[in-house]
């Protein structure tokens, strides 16, 4: 059955491809295609494959990859258009590689490895953004209290989630013990399965935690695009869901961060297809940062969905990495978790059956408490010394620099961790090596439009200040934390009222959230310092206020305590 797919309007047509393909025409381009096609394809009449395929031709007749035959992306072609049918079904390339043939520039840039901090470099360190002890007592109850690392290069995004210590309990190893830190590629070239001859995601290691789940892959890795329904949904055609085995999903996937993911293949025009972000930017509340954006960039969805189940991308007007790096650098739930109306804490009770398990609210710090609690009725956790119910954070980069000073003045996620760079042959490319500015600073803080009075070391030192002012204040927020955790247990312990014990817990929840953000914010604070000290500084305050409650509780039972003279 053929779907309709609006126009996406002249703006989107106009948009120039920063994948670097402007010194290339349009033939030329075919031509470098066509020579890197696959051993023995041979190219298929396009419009044969339209007649099933109408948002394809949709797509493919309005961008720069017009002319590039479908092969080139697609086997086993001749068999599907002799004998259409899902029995035929072509195979699809989701490999670097298959946009690398002729991005060289931008593959060979993308395949970089960030080496200015080591691998597995965990966040609680003392020299690190959330140090022990605060951090394990703050978190306790949660799996990021097992192992919470330091971002990486894009290239090993989907090795170091399958080797983290919280996330498949110690299942997956590298092959080569160590030495996997320098080796990049495909998972299983890097990594094996220790335990094969079970199906079972649980902890095989101690101190670890088995807390994967088919949703959370959706940031690592598209290779299962085809497979996966909108949301997640579990429905037939639909090879893989939010309740399906994740282990066996891990073994279904290879890549990390697919180019698709941000870049359209027939229209070759920027793109979304994390699924959550869509639902966000599409749900009847219009409440996101894009919603409230008057400047926002448009976008428009489009179902995919010729294999029996809704699939869709929506494809912006122009490049816009708040949307694209916020597929994955947001604030996003995965997991199930409890609903906190329900007075019953003892076990969970939102499940992977619910769409909360695929949510994105794509708010910032001051209206995540509001959205969890208030909208949507959810929180992750039950800290494991209060017995409150508290939210995690996953890393909202996206939302902490939408209304930032730097956002504000026309600088893009793009502009400091991509900048535009020159190959050997001096052309301008649009470099893919992920990384702080501090590894170029030239192309990202001192060229003309942004601050090109500095010098290296100016830069340089303006990012680490800022970082360690917001860094002082989150250290502050957690001694408050902390201090007012152990008021709770004291309280219950003393028998405070159960009403002031719960008022306590949501102030905790209030200061958590607050804090927490900027722990999983992966910039201490520097894509937005004044939220960040704003926030933090509120953390405090919500705290002392938890501490207040009960101190005022307890005053009597003190005063009713102390000996008689």
């Amino acid at each position: 059955m053929k779907r309709s797919v609006l126009s996406v309007g002249a703006a989107a047509a106009a948009v120039v491809l920063m994948i670097g393909l402007a010194g290339l025409t349009a033939d030329a381009q075919y031509k470098k295609a066509a020579g890197a096609k696959a051993a023995g394809e041979k190219d298929v009449q396009v419009k044969t494959c339209y007649e099933c395929h109408d948002p394809i031709q949709q797509l493919h007749t309005m961008g720069r990859h017009g002319k590039v035959n479908c092969v080139n992306c697609h086997s086993g072609l001749a068999k599907h258009v002799a004998n259409p049918g899902p029995d035929t079904r072509p195979g699809t390339d989701t490999s670097w590689e298959a946009c690398g043939k002729c991005h060289k520039d931008q593959y060979d840039s993308f395949m970089q490895v960030a080496k200015h901090r080591p691998a597995r470099d965990e966040k609680s360190q003392l020299t690190n953004r959330s140090p022990n002890p605060f951090w394990d007592k703050l978190m306790a109850g949660h799996g990021f209290t097992k192992e919470h690392s330091l971002t990486r290069s894009h290239v090993n995004m989907l090795v170091d989630q399958f080797v983290v210590d919280r996330a498949f309990g110690g299942r997956f190893q590298p092959k080569n013990g160590w030495q996997y830190v320098n080796e990049k590629g495909k998972v299983w070239d890097v990594l094996t399965d220790t335990h094969q001859e079970t199906k079972e995601h649980k902890a095989f290691m101690t101190q670890s935690a088995a807390a994967a789940n088919p949703t959370c892959l959706q940031c690592k890795t598209q290779d299962h695009i085809l497979k996966w329904s909108y949301l997640g949904e579990p429905v037939p055609g639909a090879t893989w869901s939010r309740i399906s085995n994740v282990v066996e999903v891990a073994k279904d996937v290879n890549h990390g961060l697919n180019c698709f993911v941000c870049h359209d293949p027939h229209a070759a025009k920027p793109r979304v297809v994390r699924d959550g972000l869509i639902a966000a930017l599409t749900r009847p509340e219009a409440d996101t940062l894009w919603h409230k954006d008057p400047r926002h960039t448009n976008i428009k969805v489009i179902d995919m969905g010729t294999r029996g189940f809704t699939r869709k991308i929506a494809i912006l007007e122009k490049y816009d990495t708040k949307l694209q790096c916020g597929q994955c650098h947001v604030e996003y739930n995965c997991n199930d978790g409890y609903d906190p109306r329900n007075p019953d804490t003892s076990k969970k009770t939102v499940g992977y059956n619910s769409p909360l398990t695929n949510h994105f609210p794509y708010k910032d710090v001051f209206g995540l408490y509001d959205h969890y609690v208030k909208q949507v009725n959810f929180l992750d956790f039950k800290h494991a010394i209060t017995g409150g119910l508290l939210w995690k954070a996953q890393h909202p980069e996206a939302e902490a620099f939408y209304n930032s000073k730097h956002a504000k003045a026309g600088a893009g996620c793009d502009s400091c961790h991509t900048p535009k760079m020159k190959n050997k042959q001096g052309k301008v490319f649009t470099s893919h090596f992920a990384v702080t500015p501090k590894e170029h600073i030239k192309e990202s803080c001192l060229t003309a439009k942004c601050h090109p009075g500095w010098t290296k070391q100016d830069a340089v030192y303006a990012i680490d200040s800022v970082k360690a002012h917001i860094r002082g204040k989150m250290r502050k927020a957690e001694f408050r934390l902390s201090a007012l955790i152990d008021k709770i247990v004291a309280a219950k312990a003393a028998g405070v009222d159960s009403e002031v014990i719960k008022k306590a817990q949501d102030q905790h929840l209030k200061a958590h959230i607050l804090w927490e953000f900027w722990t999983a914010e992966n910039s201490d604070g520097f894509h937005n310092p004044d939220m960040a000290k704003e926030a933090l500084l509120k953390s405090a305050d919500e705290a002392f206020k938890g501490i207040k409650m009960i101190d005022d509780a307890m005053a009597p039972k003190t005063a009713s305590a102390a000996p008689a003279r």
